[in-house]
């Protein structure tokens, strides 16, 4: 009997124990079904990082226990300790939940962490009380934002459209408290959405991210099982998706240290002002911190300053203690650049079924036929730059504007490579693709007008995808234009040597960039050992970059031009990257304290904002810069010197926020006035107006007594200021800078507005009326473009519209953002030829330059007319030929030996020819008037080089 029990008992055990293989087995085996595999199965050592920081303490216990339940082995990373890419750890999974806020440092270094191979899930409202220009990077990694919350729980379904086959599983979705992420227009899938109006995305995934629209880790927002369904997925998707030999391979350079659970000391977080912002920083004024050109030394793969150590040793690991969120007050309002931007915004989202009214539906269709005029501008130009060079174009490429070229035959015909092969997408024919464009163009109307908004919506976005597609990247189409890019100081650091700088040279002088804005003084530092400025910049060591820059740029037909701070003495982020009090003022401001600006507070650095300010009232203070600025021309064969932070910080007077109240200011307001102006207010109409006027005069004088100093010493020299493109009024109330004044009175040769946008429609809205203003006498003006976040063909796709309107030229910012994919489609549309003699350069060659853009003009026409099968009356074609002939020699002369005469000449012929033009081209402006429209700009730049010229003749005798 007890034999027999110990029998029954023993084959109890073994039932219960198989009953437990059999479960675990099924539980692999639904696991296998669904695509979720353990996650701890591929390895024994941890696959991913947990981010922790203070925006998510209190809601750590919920994370850490939906982590063990998964089951996943993870190292735990402090937000505060994220200084470099290595930061991020070694691991190729980084999970970032519910973490608002990140500094410019830390969004570099997740930029560079991902480069290397590693994979981001990120949770809630990323970054979204960030600085505008980490949001903007932050974007671009993420694959969308973080539009708003919802207001009530929503069910998360799976998307209607094509979702990937990884992220189809019935487990994924059920009812969440979350917000809407807003997807970028390319590269980017939404495969679970919200059950709501027009369906907008909860998760957004690209290659290497996915965006959870929901605080993964809390109660309030969603169930365990869901939050675990999700992460357990996403982590397998990257985890499987390389091939077997890679799963278990590191991030190159990244940190071994692990530490599973967290300190319980305080975080501390940087202090980024009122708001919840690091001061302006989405300008490329103020941008330089938001396009994070001072991460500088360190920003990325280093350490934060010269003297950090180069091992961390590992944390005591406790358990934390949970505490409520900090009382962050979210941005209050937008910096003014982004403001600008989103005044002009024509966003479009995909499954959007929200009304179109007409004046949106009118902004639409213009989009998308200035889109196809640009697409067949460029190809007019390869065909035209072509046939100059002797080589014959495949009929089919060719066949938009003619159908054959007459060119010696013995040359191979050659077919356009086009962005779509090139990039490796999909590749349909242009003339198929210009014609879907066109008819979607021409039934957009109809579609609104039957309230199909959100069809309207996705053909619209179809056809720009497509038609940016067509875009010629292979052979050259650029004409003699100003090519100029700004090279940041933390790309100089980088470099570290002459050697250093010459790969940098090298690779700018092989995408034809002609002109670099150098930064020479930077938060009061210059960048070279100078005699008036007593401190170099310390991140330099043992050599001069200003005086290799000259060498180097010249050596290879470039010019350069010294950019250099004006105003603007310090810098918050600088000092972080030296290891120095936030509140240092920077090295001048710390020798002269009474030459400091301050706010109506009382601040010297405005609230919100980074940067302490000169007072630019102050005779000392402008005494110091003329000096240091001559020493810059004079010293060094600079080719030209730019003015930044050339104004006062921003102000909001209707908010009570001014600025301007330095010592000498005050007295000598107070002289002129018998008021001091900290007792004057703009409900004080007529005394505000004055306290206006004399801060914009300070500013206007230095301006004009520089140009008149720096003239003198050197009459060749360029004077250009990087600007802001806000409406005259506005911009004198909020920062004192009135640069068309500047321009009419001839102090300065080159204006760079910052018009920053991340589409060509805001470029064009926000350039436009800048290029087209009649308020700039004989000063040259070139758009600012800022690469930050921007696509590759985004970027080409707004270098095509400058080609298209009356400008000479862009400027883009800045070199930390030129990729590989730009600087190889640059080499190929507007890099160096082998030839004999070089390109002009428009600032320096303005008449040079007017001669060969008109040549590259006449080659189209010939193109066209050639190959126009349309009858045209031979006296009228006889007419044009004759005029344009005309016009030709007159500039050619001009172009070989300038003198007043030759340019009178000039002038008339080009006065009488653009009087006539329309009516030789009214065949041509039928069929296609965006191309005359194009021409003509053409010949208004042409007339403004002529302009320029005269003046810069005057200015020199030849």
């Amino acid at each position: 009997m007890v034999n027999y029990q110990e029998n029954q008992k023993d084959i109890s055990l073994k039932i219960k124990e198989a009953r437990k293989l059999f479960i675990l087995s099924c539980e692999i085996v639904v696991l296998n079904f669904l695509s979720i595999l353990p996650v701890t199965a591929a390895t024994e050592e941890p696959v991913l990082s947990v981010v922790y920081g203070q925006e998510n303490a209190n809601q750590w216990r919920g994370i850490s226990d939906r982590l063990e339940t998964i089951g996943v082995k993870y190292c735990v990373i402090s937000l505060n300790d994220v200084r470099s890419g290595a930061d991020w750890g070694e691991r190729r999974v980084l999970f970032l939940p519910n973490v608002e806020t990140l500094t410019p440092t830390q969004a570099i270094a997740l930029e560079d962490w991902m480069s290397k191979g590693g994979r981001l899930i990120a949770s809630g409202p990323v970054g979204s009380l960030s600085s505008p220009g980490v949001r903007q990077l932050l974007r671009s990694l993420l694959g969308g934002y973080w539009g708003f919350s919802l207001s009530d729980t929503e069910q998360i379904q799976a998307a209607k459209t094509k979702i990937p086959e990884w992220a189809n599983q019935t487990g994924l979705f059920g009812k969440v408290r979350g917000g809407v992420v807003i997807p970028n227009d390319m590269g980017a899938e939404s495969p679970a959405v919200w059950n709501s109006k027009d369906s907008p995305a909860a998760v957004v995934t690209t290659e290497r991210s996915t965006f959870l629209g929901w605080r993964w880790g809390t109660d309030t927002a969603s169930a365990a099982e869901l939050d675990n369904a999700w992460l357990k997925t996403t982590i397998n998707h990257y985890l499987t998706a390389l091939a077997p030999s890679n799963r278990n391979k590191k991030i190159a350079g990244g940190s071994q240290s692990c530490s599973t659970t967290v300190a319980a000391a305080p975080l501390v977080q940087e202090s980024r002002g009122a708001g919840g912002q690091g001061g302006s920083t989405s300008l490329r004024d103020a941008p330089r911190t938001t396009t994070l050109s001072d991460r500088g030394a360190g920003g990325q793969g280093g350490s934060s300053s010269p003297s950090s150590p180069s091992f961390i040793p590992p944390k005591t690991a406790t358990a934390p203690i949970p505490r409520p969120l900090p009382m962050v007050k979210p941005p209050s309002s937008q910096e003014a650049i982004d403001q600008l931007e989103q005044a002009v915004r024509l966003d479009v989202a995909p499954n959007s079924n929200e009304p179109i009214d007409n004046k949106q539906a009118i902004a639409l269709q213009q989009e998308l036929e200035n889109l196809i005029g640009r697409v067949e501008s460029a190809h007019l130009a390869v065909l035209a730059d072509a046939a100059n060079v002797g080589e014959t174009i495949s009929e089919s490429e060719g066949k938009q504007f003619s159908r054959h070229l007459n060119t010696p035959q013995s040359v191979k015909e050659q077919p356009i490579q086009l962005a779509s092969t090139k990039l490796g997408a999909l590749a349909i024919s242009k003339d198929q693709a210009l014609a879907q464009a066109r008819l979607i163009a021409k039934n957009l109307p109809q579609l609104i007008a039957q309230k199909n908004y959100a069809l309207a919506r996705q053909q619209w976005l179809a056809a720009k995808t497509t038609l940016w597609q067509q875009f010629p990247v292979d052979r050259k189409l650029a004409q003699p234009e100003i090519r100029a890019v700004w090279l940041d100081r933390g790309t100089i650091v980088r470099a570290g040597s002459k050697a250093g700088l010459a790969q940098i040279f090298d690779r700018l002088a092989q995408a034809g960039i002609n002109t670099v804005f150098f930064e020479t003084v930077n938060a009061g530092y210059p960048i070279y050992p100078s005699q008036i400025a007593k401190e170099q910049n310390p991140l330099i060591r043992g050599w001069n970059p200003l005086e290799e820059a000259v060498k180097l740029a010249h050596e290879r037909d470039m010019e350069l031009h010294a950019w250099v701070w004006t105003f603007a003495a310090g810098n918050q982020r600088h000092n972080e990257i030296l290891n120095l009090n936030p509140n240092y003022p920077g090295p001048v401001l710390a020798a002269h304290p009474d030459w400091a600006n301050y706010d109506n507070l009382g601040n010297m650095i405005p609230v919100g904002q980074t940067k302490p300010f000169f007072d630019p009232a102050n005779p000392e203070v402008r005494q110091y810069l003329l000096k240091l600025y001559e020493e810059i021309v004079t010293k060094y064969k600079v080719d030209g010197l730019q003015l930044d932070y050339i104004r006062y910080p921003f102000q909001d007077p209707s908010a009570g926020r001014t600025y301007g109240y330095g010592k000498a200011a005050r007295a000598q307001f107070q002289k002129l006035t018998g008021v001091d102006p900290v007792n004057i207010s703009p409900s004080q109409t007529d005394l505000w107006q004055k306290w206006t006027k004399f801060r914009t005069d300070q500013v206007d004088s230095f301006v004009a007594q520089l140009s008149q100093q720096l003239r003198q010493k050197q009459p060749n020299l360029i004077l250009s200021v990087a600007v802001f493109p806000l409406p005259e009024l506005e911009r004198i109330q909020k920062i004192q800078q009135n640069w068309e004044t500047w321009a009419k009175q001839g102090d300065v040769d080159l204006i760079v507005p910052m018009t920053y946008a991340l589409d060509t429609s805001r470029f064009q809205r926000l350039a436009q009326p800048w290029i087209a203003s009649k308020q700039l006498g004989a000063t040259l003006l070139v758009p600012g473009i800022r690469l930050l976040s921007l696509p590759t063909i985004g970027a080409f796709d707004q270098l095509q519209l400058v080609r298209d309107l009356p400008v000479s030229g862009y400027a883009l910012f800045a070199v930390e953002n030129f990729s590989n994919d730009l600087q190889k489609l640059f080499s190929n549309t507007q890099g160096r030829i082998q030839s004999t003699t070089s390109e002009p350069i428009p600032l320096h060659q303005p008449f040079q330059t007017a001669a060969i853009r008109y040549t590259a003009l006449q080659r189209e026409w010939k193109v066209v007319f050639q190959n126009d099968q349309r009858p045209r009356p031979s006296q009228k074609l006889s007419d044009f030929n004759n005029q344009a002939e005309v016009l030709r020699s007159a500039l050619n002369q001009l172009a070989a030996s300038p003198s007043a005469s030759k340019l009178l000449v000039a002038k008339a012929s080009l006065t009488r020819f653009q009087s006539q033009f329309r009516v030789l081209m009214s065949q041509e402006i039928k069929s296609n008037s965006y191309q005359v429209k194009v021409w003509e700009n053409r010949l208004v730049t042409i007339e403004r080089l002529l302009r320029y010229g005269e003046r810069r003749v005057q200015l020199r005798p030849l």
